[in-house]
């Protein structure tokens, strides 16, 4: 679904008529007049009551972050705007009801896509955010539907976090942020997701290892892990050993700390409570 908002307002700069042939918007030059979809051209507009430019903007000592959305509720599409509109720090940039419109208009300038977890098209969750995050944006999955393997794929695939459509406005603009700032979206939904993932490619991991692999691979040295679990150094070591035996077994091998980190991300272990 497009988005049928008014048309680009142009900047100061394309109201004047200018010698230079070379000016934006002079009609010398027809090639260059009209309207940018580049969110960061002064007053473009995605749509109606978000002025485009987030990029390197900041609006009361904070940093603006552009927002678009892919979801075929029109209705919901349209909450969005009237929601986030007062919100200053956020400027919606475009909705679309598929991942492919969204990215072939302003929306892919986004910093952060909100993406329907279930799509009309017939896409697929996982493939959906692929394709946004090569395109640069960061994900957050919002749905109705509690469908646990869904959202672990999702997860996995690279979302960034994930939330029901049943969430208040300052939860969702506080998602934003967090996501914004490449950290992750973490709610309840998620991490009862993340608890419950049976896929075979995730290693069962005891408490005990679970604990050793999250403060290792978080940056601590294997003494302060050791420290901290209250076990000895051999212990620990121990303990990481047989996590990386098990994901070696799952096919996912993790050698270094480096791999461990990215095996705690992909599985979303930092969400778990």
């Amino acid at each position: 679904m497009r988005d049928d908002a008014p048309a680009t307002t142009a900047g100061p700069s394309a109201a004047r008529t200018s010698d230079d042939p070379s000016a934006a918007g002079t009609t010398d030059n027809p090639s260059t007049a009209g309207p940018s979809d580049d969110p960061s051209a002064a007053g473009s507009r995605g749509i109606e009551g978000a002025t485009g430019g987030p990029r390197g903007s900041v609006v009361a000592g904070r940093p603006v972050t552009g927002v678009a959305a892919v979801d075929d509720d029109r209705m919901l599409l349209d909450g969005l705007r009237s929601w986030l509109e007062p919100v200053p720090h956020l400027r919606m940039l475009g909705c679309a009801a598929t991942v492919d419109e969204l990215l072939a208009g302003p929306g892919r300038h986004a910093d952060v896509v909100l993406l329907d977890l279930v799509l009309q098209d017939g896409s697929v969750a996982e493939e959906n955010v692929r394709k946004l995050r090569a395109a640069g944006p960061r994900v957050l999955v919002i749905s109705t539907v509690a469908d646990r393997s869904r959202i672990v794929a999702a997860f996995s695939a690279g979302a960034d976090g994930y939330l029901t459509k049943d969430h208040a406005l300052d939860s969702l603009v506080t998602a934003i942020g967090e996501v914004a700032s490449e950290g992750r979206a973490h709610s309840a939904e998620l991490a009862f997701a993340l608890a419950h993932d049976t896929r075979p490619e995730r290693p069962r991991l005891a408490p005990r290892e679970l604990q050793v692999l999250l403060d290792y691979a978080s940056g601590l040295t294997l003494k302060a892990t050791a420290r901290r679990a209250r076990i000895s150094p051999n212990t620990a070591k121990y303990y990481l050993d047989q996590v990386k035996e098990k994901y070696q077994r799952a096919g996912r091998p993790a050698h270094t700390k480096i791999d461990l980190a990215v095996r705690v991300r992909e599985d979303g272990l930092d969400a778990l409570p």
